[in-house]
């Protein structure tokens, strides 16, 4: 797959990174494959996970790229759209979903690595929410491993209700853990046991990560770490009250438009 935007958008977005005096804490590197299609499962803290996650891969001695599958809005967009296809993203239309699965399995038989979010959003816990089995059917499918990964610290930046905020000097952990390599005889099982697998894995990054970063009762911080981040059921919540919000947004701009007519 031929690439011409992607490694200056690396080279940018490192550059950007020394920029903010970002240090970063990446253990687990050796699981990726250096060579081979696999699926990358990622857990989902802020709107910039995409780009910190595509390090575990590239910071690696094989420095491989990563396609992650995104929500098609975002390949809607003027100047987003064509940056994403740039560098060969997979865009996800929720209404629609098959077209995306069969493009992702392509991609991984043909060798290549793919990102996937299995909370499908951002967790306003920070914790991690129901996951969705499109993860262990893809690889499954494809044959390919699934390899587990957590990032920490990319929620301070830009994520869900709070401002952003580039303040110099964080830090980003990132772990990765052992492949999975499901079969698809029980995705519900097998989905268990990802969600499982990554609960642990978050645990014990966000241990990792600089105390003095994570103050009790700091809002980037899980209720269940100390923090004050809404807890599962109130994030629920929330998310449903924000689908009530964008669909009531949505028919008011149908109504204008048909008034325009």
């Amino acid at each position: 797959m031929r690439d011409i935007s992607y490694p200056p958008i690396i080279m940018t977005a490192k550059a950007g990174f020394r920029l903010l005096g970002q240090s970063f804490d990446i253990k687990g590197t050796e699981h990726i494959p250096a060579e081979g299609g696999a699926l990358l499962a990622y857990n989902h803290i802020g709107y910039l996970d995409f780009i910190y996650g595509g390090l575990a891969a590239h910071m690696a001695e094989r420095s491989r790229l990563v396609r992650f599958m995104a929500k098609k809005e975002v390949f809607d967009h003027p100047v987003g759209g064509p940056v994403m296809r740039s560098m060969h993203h997979i865009a996800v239309d929720r209404g629609e979903g098959i077209s995306s699965f069969r493009e992702a399995v392509r991609y991984l038989e043909a060798g290549e690595l793919v990102g996937i979010f299995p909370e499908a959003t951002i967790s306003r816990a920070l914790e991690l929410k129901e996951f969705k089995n499109g993860a262990v059917r893809i690889a499954a499918e494809a044959g390919v491993p699934l390899v587990p990964i957590t990032l920490w610290g990319t929620q301070r930046i830009f994520t869900k209700d709070h401002p952003r905020d580039f303040t110099r000097g964080r830090s980003i952990t990132i772990t990765v853990g052992e492949p999975l390599h499901p079969t698809g005889a029980d995705p519900a099982a097998e989905t268990a046991e990802l969600h499982a697998v990554m609960s642990a894995l978050l645990d014990e990054t966000i241990a990792r990560h600089p105390a003095e970063e994570q103050p009790p009762g700091s809002w980037w911080l899980p209720a269940r770490h100390g923090g004050s981040a809404p807890t599962l059921e109130r994030a629920a919540e929330l998310d449903e009250q924000e689908k009530r919000e964008r669909a009531q947004r949505r028919a008011a701009a149908r109504k204008a438009s048909g008034s325009k007519k």
